[in-house]
């Protein structure tokens, strides 16, 4: 089985900016759980028929495709909603991932997971590498990138797990606040320690 590092972080902290970086410097494979979440539910998926089963085709598009703003509506409005959708969905995601990570060829693979320490997902990466970012720094960023009000940058933070749980499951850490911060050289290193690691566990 590939080494697997675990990368996570909070909305806005550089999660994609340093996947690429692995990706494009080093040609290491990243298997992300946003694209996973999008995969499992293609037209003709098990996903889609059981939400469609459910919910009827106000949930799908006039081309067939899932309708995520009608979803939300669904499941912001009824917690038992909510889990009905998330205990479908999460063990179908969780295995499209472990699919992918069957299939890579790099040295090591990057498992991108947005919401790693909502879902206790960490057991899934023998690694695990949080992009720390302070809140200031975070809130800025949110309303910036998703032209949002202050207000809505801090409830979407307040619905995340906050800085220390997150670094509380960190075996490594990207410090990424600085506005053009050097993170080449952070992640050059992370590439060299984690080969080394993948040479111990052959």
């Amino acid at each position: 089985m590939t080494f697997v590092v675990g990368l996570t972080g909070g909305i806005a902290s550089g999660k994609t900016t340093v996947a690429n970086l692995f990706h494009d410097q080093f040609g290491i494979e990243i298997v992300d759980a946003d694209v996973a979440a999008r995969e499992v539910v293609e037209p003709g998926s098990e996903g889609l028929q059981a939400l469609e089963s459910r919910y009827g085709n106000k949930v799908l598009l006039p081309d067939g495709r899932l309708n995520r703003s009608e979803l939300r509506e669904i499941i912001f409005s009824d917690e038992h909603e909510k889990q009905w959708v998330n205990q479908l969905l999460h063990p179908l995601i969780r295995r499209r991932m472990l699919e992918q990570l069957e299939n890579i060829n790099s040295a090591y693979a990057l498992l991108v997971i947005p919401l790693m320490v909502e879902n206790g997902l960490q057991s899934m990466a023998d690694r695990v590498l949080v992009i720390d970012v302070n809140e200031k720094v975070q809130l800025e960023r949110t309303m910036q990138r998703d032209h949002v009000s202050e207000q809505q940058a801090r409830s979407i933070l307040a619905a995340q797990a906050n800085r220390e749980q997150r670094l509380a499951i960190a075996d490594d850490v990207v410090k990424n606040d600085a506005k053009n911060q050097k993170l080449l050289p952070q992640i050059t290193e992370l590439h060299q320690k984690y080969l080394a690691l993948c040479r111990e566990n052959l």
